[in-house]
């Protein structure tokens, strides 16, 4: 087992790390900004290690800093979270090459996991239908139109390196896709200095189901039930639930099969996403695979009794996977509500500050996942996201009847959060009907 793992990120995912390693009996190396000296995790962790000023490409971003705290505190591995350097091939690669254990994927995984083309080709190869599209990179604009006259209209223009809606553009017809192009390919160059693109069909009002799996060096990988992120803006998710409210036995089952065919296909280890598009006629289609650890793991932890953490830990140390796919049983179902730092009334405008008054939720079946605090200034400096209120009862109608109470509860004066529009949302008929799709949000709660 590790001696002291050094956390490679910031805000609530670094404290959920650290108390992971805490129950295992491993120590903490914490490593922060100048902007988050104040920050909660800090307090708790065995040593501490200011890596840069503020910019994430100075501080969180920043492999030589990191390497050198790791090798400083005599860490022997690093647990990179999610976002920043978690799916970086060459942070892993770099970690190997000075005898410290990244947690996640191996570099290779991480490569062809992270290329959306190259994980496409992977996806066929292990016979896991994908969206009907391009066989690989378009580049120029007459090869996309070739492609979506093939395919049909509407069609999705997606960057091959690209993730949180960055390089994505939707075209209707001919001159809308000629824009859509140019757009996406200078979007992607600018995100991921990687202009390369791919085509897709668009799929009309999809809803977004994940798989998570989780596998070991040992060639033993299961999933863990899927997760229903179809709540979204700007292919942000916002809300997840699981299990998803629409998906029937035989399909979940065949959705979590082909997750664990493409992940022996990839030769992956670790906790692990495999996300699928879901039309309206429950016909799945593959679109990526994210080789890290989700925002949204807390869902499946609650419905699964899992601590996805600490089995990404045990699996970095050379342990077998601990259960077979045969223990693993959902039950009851979970909700998980992002909690931003944004003002939903004025176009989500990003709310950082001083938090005054500061009051969590609590009670039966809430779980807050959070790194604030009462006095604590959230910086303006990286994501808006300041907690995760995660429910779990027995029933989805519970669900949203504990988390409705919750969000009341929950008390952050001096910001505007989204927990007024989570509210809304669970008084909207369509979202108690387990209606819903990837275009909810920007229908009904995005002002115009």
């Amino acid at each position: 087992m590790f001696h002291r793992i050094l956390i490679a990120n910031r805000g609530e995912i670094a404290l959920r790390i650290l108390r992971a390693c805490k129950d295992l009996g491993i120590e903490t190396v914490a490593v922060y900004s100048e902007a988050d000296k104040d920050s909660l995790h800090l307090r708790y962790a065995d040593e501490t290690i200011c890596i840069g000023r503020a910019p994430s490409v100075e501080s969180y971003l920043n492999i030589p800093s990191i390497i050198a705290a790791a090798e400083i505190a005599d860490a022997d591995a690093i647990h990179p979270g999610y976002g920043f350097l978690s799916e970086n091939e060459h942070f892993a690669e770099v970690c190997q090459s000075c005898n410290i254990k990244f947690i996640g994927p191996p570099a290779p995984v991480i490569k062809q996991c992270g290329d959306k083309v190259a994980a496409k080709q992977l996806a066929a190869a292990a016979g896991v239908a994908g969206v009907p599209g391009s066989d690989g990179p378009v580049h120029t604009e007459q090869e996309a139109l070739e492609v979506a006259r093939q395919i049909g209209f509407p069609v999705l223009i997606k960057a091959a390196a690209g993730g949180g809606g960055r390089g994505m553009r939707v075209a209707h017809n001919e001159p809308s896709l000629a824009t859509g192009f140019h757009a996406a390919r200078s979007e992607a160059e600018a995100a991921f200095k990687d202009a390369t693109v791919y085509l897709e069909k668009y799929v009309e009002k999809p809803r977004h189901v994940e798989i998570q799996i989780l596998a070991d060096q040992h060639g033993n990988v299961v999933h863990l039930g899927e997760r229903d992120c179809s709540l979204q803006r700007r292919h942000q998710k916002l809300l997840e639930e699981s299990p998803c409210p629409v998906l029937d036995p035989e399909t979940r089952t065949a959705m979590g099969e082909a997750a664990v065919r493409l992940a022996k296909a990839a030769n992956y280890q670790s906790a692990g996403t495999v996300e699928f598009l879901l039309d309206q006629n429950k016909n799945f289609y593959f679109i990526e695979i994210n080789s890290r650890i989700q925002v949204e793991h807390p869902v499946t932890e609650m419905v699964t009794d899992t601590d996805l953490i600490r089995e990404m830990i045990l699996v970095a140390a050379g342990h077998r996977l601990s259960f077979g796919q045969d223990d693993i049983e959902l039950r009851g179902h979970a909700m998980e509500f992002r909690i931003n730092a944004e003002d939903p009334d004025h176009n989500f405008q990003p709310s950082p500050g001083r938090i005054a008054t500061f009051v969590p939720p609590a009670g039966p079946g809430v779980r807050w996942d959070s790194h604030i605090y009462q006095g604590y200034t959230v910086p303006s400096n990286y994501d808006s996201m300041i907690g995760k209120l995660v429910v779990h009862r027995r029933t989805r109608k519970q669900a949203i009847e504990v988390a409705a109470r919750a969000l009341q509860e929950l008390t952050t004066d001096g910001i505007k959060t989204t927990a007024g529009l989570f509210l809304r949302i669970l008084q909207h008929s369509d979202f108690a009907a387990g209606q819903v799709d990837t275009g909810f949000i920007d229908r009904y709660f995005t002002p115009r």
